[in-house]
């Protein structure tokens, strides 16, 4: 009889390290047959001792292969020609993708069956493989990185006084059953692959005053991001009869709970980083991912929560950095319970966005009266020359027209128009009247 090599057929005249991923490539597909002592010709050349033999391979498939694929491997001897042969027959394994323990689970690591021969597996067929192994459940997908460190998240934890040894990160399923780091140990480990962006912009989103990435473990992400925002969250004073209020651009707690929202809920699926952005009136955080199905913004502003991540929430429940699910949101309008500016969340299919307002754009109000008389001369201070005198001009006499700012400035009608309409864009300025009636007033 002669052996003839096929998809699920492999023949092997004696034990080589190529067996190995012979091994793998049938366990990741639909399983196989390999028959050692079978040359390249089908011929059956003949084992001398069948069973040494097979406590080798047995010993090489538990020691060289993850995860485990031993109860996939069984082993039979049979006869040809009065020549032993050694018949490994390998099942489809349910724990796919398997990999060389040495290479990890990676393209030089994982194989697959390819016509007669087996070949390196491409990211998405491993990729694949595991979404079919572990479901869509991004946190307890296994990592395809398995060379993972973790150095920033156990500085964070001994912070708080909490162990982070192995079996802490197997009850916070940083690792899963079979010992393989997951997608939440990836987050969590000096090699995370997602960032945030963070920048800050002139008056429109074009210009870039200073633009930051941050990466690594979302939890030195967190610090470091925070202490970014928090250095550009400006102190102004303000005078409020005899005594002086310094008043931070954004409550620190609205700040941390947008951020905390921007790690926790994103849908890290995605490849795109996280986005903050700081204006002179607002900031905005920009998550990956929308609501979750079922949910409506409605819901999130009365505190339901249905978590994307809910490993990642709870690892961030236990070092404190959160409460209790769907907490935030309250906590970032509360923030602003005194303020007559309000922040705002926009939502879309695929992001989630949380404003911001800048407090101390607001102007200081104990009257309307003094609310005008204050505006003028605290926004003189922040505008060029030419702006502050039409505010001055325009408080002085209740309102401005096109003619007062040209003769006030010395400037064509045409320049004073385009001043105007900058000035109205700031809301420094508004309209009232039409044509010949056309009268700018304080905003």
């Amino acid at each position: 009889m002669l052996f003839k090599e096929s998809k699920t057929v492999e023949l092997k005249e004696i034990v080589t390290d190529d067996l190995k991923k012979e091994i793998i490539a049938f366990a990741n597909c639909d399983g196989g047959k390999i028959y050692i002592g079978v040359n390249d010709e089908g011929e059956a050349v003949g084992l001398n001792d069948a069973d040494s033999t097979a406590f080798q391979i047995s010993n090489m498939v538990r020691d060289a292969i993850k995860p485990d694929l031993t109860m996939f491997v069984h082993y039979e001897t049979i006869k040809e020609n009065d020549k032993t042969i050694l018949v490994l027959n390998v099942a489809r394994g349910t724990d796919r993708p398997y990999y060389l323990a040495k290479k990890g689970m990676r393209p030089e690591g994982v194989y697959v069956r390819q016509g007669y021969s087996s070949a390196p597996a491409s990211d998405s067929a491993i990729r694949y493989m595991i979404k079919e192994t572990d479901g869509d459940d991004f946190e307890t997908m296994r990592s395809l990185n398995q060379e993972l460190t973790f150095n920033d998240a156990k500085r964070e934890f001994e912070l708080r006084g909490l162990d982070f040894g192995h079996q802490q990160m197997r009850t916070l399923k940083l690792i899963d059953q079979n010992d393989l780091y997951t997608n939440l140990a990836l987050l969590l480990s000096d090699q995370c692959l997602h960032t945030i962006k963070a920048a800050v912009f002139q008056s429109d989103q074009t210009v870039f005053k200073d633009r930051r990435e941050f990466t690594g473990s979302l939890l030195k992400q967190m610090n470091d991001v925070y202490d970014y925002i928090d250095f550009h969250n400006q102190t102004q004073a303000t005078i409020e009869k005899l005594l002086r209020i310094d008043r931070r651009d954004y409550p620190e707690v609205a700040l941390r709970e947008a951020l905390l929202n921007l790690l926790v809920h994103r849908d890290y699926s995605f490849s795109a980083s996280s986005l903050i952005s700081i204006f002179s009136d607002r900031i905005e955080f920009v998550s990956v991912g929308g609501l979750m199905p079922k949910i409506e913004l409605e819901d999130v502003m009365m505190g339901i929560s249905i978590c994307r991540n809910q490993n990642l929430a709870n690892i961030f429940y236990r070092l404190h950095l959160i409460e209790a699910y769907g907490a935030g949101i309250k906590k970032i309008m509360a923030a602003y319970d005194n303020s007559k500016v309000k922040p705002k969340i926009e939502v879309t299919k695929n992001a989630f966005k949380i404003i911001l307002p800048n407090i101390n754009s607001e102007y200081p109000s104990e009257s309307d009266d003094e609310h005008k008389e204050d505006a003028g001369e605290d926004i003189q201070k922040r505008l060029n020359d030419e702006e502050g005198m039409i505010l001055k001009y325009t408080k002085d006499n209740g309102t401005i027209t096109k003619n007062d700012v040209a003769a006030l400035l010395g400037v064509s009608p045409s320049t004073a128009i385009r001043t105007i309409k900058k000035m109205i864009e700031q809301n420094l300025l508004k309209q009232e009247g039409k044509a010949k009636n056309t009268r700018y007033t304080l905003f």
